[in-house]
Order: structure tokens, then sequence, then C-alpha cells
């Protein structure tokens, strides 16, 4: 839909994860119960909530989750936090081609203006676009957009692929990515220990259940080996521990690797480079294991 206008939706408010996901699992039944079409491309429409309030509660338990320090201040991944329910809301469009849930997450990249204040009212705005071929299937990319009144605060790109899926005419093999180099380990910094229970307190924090994360059981019901780790709970982490008391503009991105199984650990690097207006942090985690990277990212901060 590159170039078509986008029609707007206004939501009476930030819709509930739980229902959402309710809408995705009547969704694919039906179109199980169907023969699926190959996708063509994502509704050209936006979906619209203003008004949005930090609940300071909320916000509290999520920094706690995190093992970061209270503040006044919105952590940037918790942004995405508060803003993913209205993306969520297009992803379950009866006209959204690729199935929401088994979706895997690629990438996250976030240009973040300044520091938002928990007690500013957020108005949020998200779309889908750019729906192509990819080796294993289709991703797409999902856009959020945060406003304070008429200023753009916060800007998250979040890439998606559907496994599998093909688009018309790509054919089976789609764009292939280049070769990537064997993984070269880093110096260690430090280590992540996740429990088994990180999905479910990292949901319980986001509203966020979806069930490749919750358990061994519900990740199985959908293709997976067992839960793996939210993306944004390692990009929520990422970001803190690079830049654990942010005053100005942020800029960050995350690229997944392979997933990390839950209970399991993430060994990581975080290598820090100073200039004159700000300081990039560059971040790799992997396991040591198996010696295969989970997840490589950056943060500038000024």
């Amino acid at each position: 839909m590159s170039g078509t206008p986008r029609r707007e939706v206004t939501l009476p408010g930030v819709p509930a994860l739980p229902g959402l996901y309710r809408r995705a699992l009547a969704l694919a039944a039906r179109r199980s119960m169907r023969r699926a079409a190959a996708p063509a491309d994502v509704p050209a429409v936006q979906h619209r909530v203003d008004g949005v309030r930090v609940d300071l509660g909320a916000l509290t338990r999520f920094q706690q989750v995190l093992g970061s320090a209270a503040r006044d201040t919105v952590p940037s991944a918790y942004v995405h936090t508060l803003a993913f329910p209205v993306a969520m809301s297009v992803l379950v469009r009866p006209d959204f081609p690729l199935p929401l849930l088994g979706l895997v997450h690629l990438s996250n990249e976030v240009h973040q203006a300044r520091q938002i204040d928990a007690s500013e009212a957020l108005d949020v705005v998200a779309w889908a676009e750019h729906l192509r071929p990819h080796a294993a299937g289709t991703q797409v990319d999902v856009v959020l957009e945060v406003r304070v009144g008429a200023e753009l605060v916060w800007t998250g790109r979040s890439v998606y692929l559907a496994r599998g899926v093909r688009l018309d005419g790509a054919g089976s093999g789609g764009r292939r990515d280049e070769e990537r180099p064997p993984f070269g380990a880093p110096t260690p910094t430090g280590v992540w220990r996740l429990g088994a229970d990180a999905g479910r307190r990292y949901a319980a924090v986001s509203g966020d259940w979806n069930p490749i994360h919750l358990s061994a059981v519900s990740a199985r019901a959908l293709g997976m080996k067992t839960a793996i780790a939210h993306g944004m709970y390692l990009a929520a982490r990422m970001v803190d521990q690079a830049v654990p008391a942010p005053s100005g503009a942020l800029h960050w991105r995350i690229d997944f690797a392979t997933p990390v199984l839950l209970p399991g650990s993430v060994t990581t690097s975080f290598t820090r480079f100073g200039d004159d207006v700000g300081h990039r942090t560059e971040v790799v985690g992997w396991s040591a294991k198996r010696r295969r990277p989970h997840f490589t990212g950056w943060v500038r901060a000024k």
C-alpha cells in the first residue's frame, strides 16, 4: 500500500490484549476451515487512540521486573508496551492478511525525541506497511507513533515474519538475506539468568499473553519446542542497562537471531563509545552453551 492514503479508525480506548488474542484465535479457526489465499497487501488503515495515560502502579511493576530504578519518566520500551495494543488491533482485523498467532519478531527500531513524563497524555497511531517476501515466508512492518499534543515524541518500527506464508507470485524462495558470517562471541560483560516463569512475569506487567511465552505446553500448541522470552523484554533490559537514567533523546535498535528458551541464560556484551553529542552502546546477547547469537543491538543517547 505504498503511497496509498490510509483511512483513520479512532478507537474509544486502548483495547485489552486478552480480548485481542481471543479475536486472533477465532480468526485463525475460521481461516483454518477454508483454503488460505495468498496475501496481497495490508489494509490501508491506521488505528488511533487519544489521551492514553500511564498507570503509575503498572509502571512501577514493569520497572521492578526489569530490576531498574523507579523513575517519573517512562522507559522507552514501556512506551511500546502502552502503544502495542493499538498495533495489535490492526493485526487482528479480518482484512489483515497474515496470521497473528505464531508471528516471529525480527527487529525493533525506536526514535525517541525526548523523555516522556508519566503525567503526560499520549496520542497513539498504528499501522502496518511494506508487506514483502522473506526466505522463510512473508514479513511486514508495524509502525507506532506517539505524540504529546502536536509533538511527535516516539516512533517505533517492528518487523514480523509469518513463516511459511507466501506472497502471491513470490515463489517458494522469496527474497533471501545475505549469508551471515560465523558467529564470533565478543568478550562477555554479564549474564542474564531467566527462569521458567520469565515469560509469565513479563506478560503480567506488559499485558502480552502470547501463548508462546507462557509455558512449554502453550508454546508447543503453536509449534514451538518450549516457551521463549518476549523480544520486548530483551529489548527493555538492553535499553535499561545501556542507559539506566536517560535524560534526553534515545535511538535504539534490536535484531533478533535465535529465541531465548525458558528457562535459560543470555550471555551479554555491552561496549560503550562516546563522542561530542552523546554515546552509543553496542550490545550482543548469545548462548554460551550453543555459541549462537540471540540478538544484536545498539542504543544511542544524547
